[in-house]
């Protein structure tokens, strides 16, 4: 059985602030905010949004997020599960388009603090894009990930291959590419 190990993510899960400047859940909260670009909200449709994630465990790590707050996954709607997976879709053609990667790793993480990592009670989709030998000896041995990306243009790149889309809503850099 082969194992990943990531000691780069405990400074993460035991960091002491986390999200300071927001008051309740993050995925509540940066959404209603009107600074996209600074909140890495890349993209929108009617009942979901995508993230990039400020701790990426690879460039283009972003995550999928219904604006309802909820650990459920079986809690969402018919509308909001549809909503949720056509968005899912669009990002992983956007990531294709944007990045080239082999392949991706996508997961839900579902109620609770040991499903969500820092975020338990609001579910969320991660989507990693992966390329074979994305891996290498930097994290067993110098205790290190290789992000070879900044997370600006990453958004910058993701914006751009997300406004390519049919019937993305263009309104500027800044803000996120709507999907209606």
């Amino acid at each position: 059985m082969e194992q990943l190990f990531a000691p780069w993510r405990i400074e993460w899960v035991e960091r002491d602030e986390r999200n300071a400047d927001v008051e309740g859940c993050v995925f509540c909260e940066l959404p209603a905010r009107d600074a996209d670009r600074q909140d890495l909200i890349v993209a929108r449709s009617a009942h979901a949004f995508v993230m990039c994630n400020n701790y990426p465990y690879n460039p283009g790590h972003v995550m999928v997020i219904p604006y309802e707050h909820t650990g459920a996954y079986e809690a969402l709607d018919d509308e909001t599960l549809l909503d949720h997976a056509r968005l899912t879709q669009r990002t992983l053609s956007a990531l294709r388009a944007a990045m080239g990667p082999d392949g991706f790793n996508a997961g839900l993480n579902l109620g609770g603090a040991a499903a969500g990592g820092s975020i338990g009670d609001h579910l969320h989709t991660h989507v990693v894009p992966r390329w074979r030998g994305d891996t290498n000896f930097m994290p067993v041995v110098g205790d290190t990930k290789v992000i070879v990306e900044a997370i600006e243009e990453t958004y910058d790149h993701l914006h751009e291959a997300f406004a390519a889309q049919d019937g993305a809503v263009v309104e500027s850099p800044d803000t996120a590419i709507r999907f209606e």
